[in-house]
């Protein structure tokens, strides 16, 4: 990777139709958004740019905040697409059981790499790595080391899926990484990752005491289907662990209880669309979230399977909502003449929610004069897509893609311009990715390689409980709706 250019002139992006994601959601078409240093410093028609300034037309664009991905691992992003027809329980089988254990701190670096620089690409400026691949801290330093090296905002999860959280959190050596690695900077957050299989021993405790110890919030798999469900979620409420700050993944297999707990202590749901359409941790639940009243933002799972940007997450989350909302409809013989979920609020899910999510609503998620300058400027003068442009809202969701991405800024600095990444040597990514690839390969010999993209049955006995740490086996996880 080559260093990006530390240019942080004032810089203004002229005309475009602004989407504050504000209190009032306003849009703001012909407006101009001026930066100076790492903030917006006004939002206006025809504004005055200081000397020097940078000016980047944005006539015909969209500028939006930055979009924030809560859940995306990073680590598996050398795997693009290797992952296609797998079901959830061939996934546990190959990560968890079989071949997880056989990435290096080097792999984790070249994942950890493609994937982030892929984010940023794609107007995704603050992404979350749930990396529970780190099964040292060698592999952890690794992940790190390669967000550092990317100019994005993102927040370490800190995981490990072959050990238990309690073994794992308790190790002096995690304690010196943090105590290491911990800076200050606002460019890199942490939380701990783990999930909570429902033993009623609750394994999981003393990780939840470490990550109270060190002011971490706590981002966990809840409600998915053959692994984690409502005695996860009762166990951390009846030993006080849900926080404001918890992160709940997927939540896509509970009951109504689970989201009662969740709502009243203040958490938030991290929906993976994609994910859970294909994989299999139930339906996408945005209508049950909704309906409890809880906090959302989205997140693409993984490169393994599915697509690396939020326009799709976004597209798939109204779809998958409205869908349901149809389907039980008609059920009852009606019929949906107004839809409940809008363009407006899945993009306000990608952006400030996350913000939400993180805590980081004060600062991030929508652009208002003295927020960090985290922008995109959705703007593609070769496409026939981007014009006319009726509803900014709808069209972000349902028209734009990765590619009508023009410009990224993240923390006042430019990191993509004219459709090109700033900085970024991808010939040096790709090398790294290809090595990791080799070694992948042929640790797993060309058969188990083939089989892997071409699954079966899998040989290795998966029951409700992926989880190599306990021996639990819940009697419920499977009986839910």
């Amino acid at each position: 990777m080559s260093e990006p250019a530390d240019d942080r002139r004032p810089l203004v992006l002229r005309g475009g139709t602004v989407l504050t994601l504000d209190a009032g959601r306003r849009v703001l078409p012909d407006h101009d958004v001026l930066v100076v240093g790492d903030r917006i410093a006004a939002v206006g028609p025809r504004l005055p740019a200081p000397d020097g300034a940078v000016e980047i037309d944005a006539t015909g664009g969209i500028v939006m905040p930055g979009m924030i991905d809560t859940h995306r691992h990073l680590w598996q992003t050398a795997m693009r697409g290797y992952g296609a027809d797998w079901t959830l329980t061939q996934y546990f089988v190959w990560y968890y059981l079989e071949w997880g254990r056989v990435f290096r701190p080097e792999d984790v670096y070249a994942g950890n790499l493609l994937g982030a620089v892929e984010a940023l690409d794609a107007g995704v400026t603050t992404t979350v790595d749930w990396s529970h691949g780190l099964r040292t801290t060698e592999h952890a330093d690794a992940a790190v080391d390669a967000l550092r090296a990317v100019p994005g905002r993102f927040v370490l999860a800190y995981g490990n899926i072959h050990d238990a959280p309690a073994s794992w959190t308790a190790t002096p050596e995690f304690r010196d990484f943090f105590s290491r690695r911990t800076t200050g900077d606002d460019m890199l957050g942490f939380q701990l990752a783990f999930d909570v299989t429902g033993d009623p021993a609750f394994p999981e405790k003393p990780a939840f005491e470490v990550a109270r110890d060190l002011g971490l919030a706590v981002t966990t798999h809840a409600g998915v289907w053959g692994a984690t469900g409502d005695d996860g979620i009762r166990l951390m409420h009846e030993h006080g662990f849900m926080t404001p700050g918890t992160v709940y993944v997927h939540a896509a297999s509970l009951s109504a209880d689970s989201y009662h707990r969740i709502a009243a202590t203040g958490g938030s749901v991290s929906v993976s669309t994609e994910s859970e359409q294909s994989a299999g941790q139930g339906y996408p639940p945005t209508w049950a979230i909704r309906a409890h009243g809880i906090p959302v933002s989205l997140s693409m799972d993984t490169s393994v399977w599915w697509s690396g940007d939020l326009f799709s997450a976004m597209r798939a989350t109204l779809s998958a909502d409205r869908a349901r909302e149809h389907l039980a409809a008609h059920a009852e013989g009606e019929t949906v003449t107004h839809s409940a979920l809008r363009a407006e609020q899945v993009v306000e899910w990608a952006t400030l929610g996350g913000a939400r999510a993180l805590g980081r609503e004060a600062d991030l998620g929508s652009v208002e004069v003295g927020k960090k300058a985290d922008l995109v400027l959705i703007r593609n003068e070769r496409s026939p897509v981007m014009f006319p442009l009726l509803n900014p809202y709808g069209h972000v969701v349902f028209q734009a893609q990765r590619g009508d991405v023009d410009t990224v800024l993240v923390d006042g600095r430019v990191v993509k311009r004219d459709h090109r990444l700033v900085g970024v040597d991808l010939a040096a990514v790709r090398s790294r990715v290809e090595r990791t690839v080799e070694h992948l390969r042929a640790e797993l010999g060309e058969e188990a390689w083939r089989k892997g993209m071409n699954p079966d049955v899998p040989t290795a006995e998966v029951l409700d409980n992926p989880y190599t740490y306990t021996d639990y086996r819940s009697a419920t996880t499977h009986g839910q709706g």
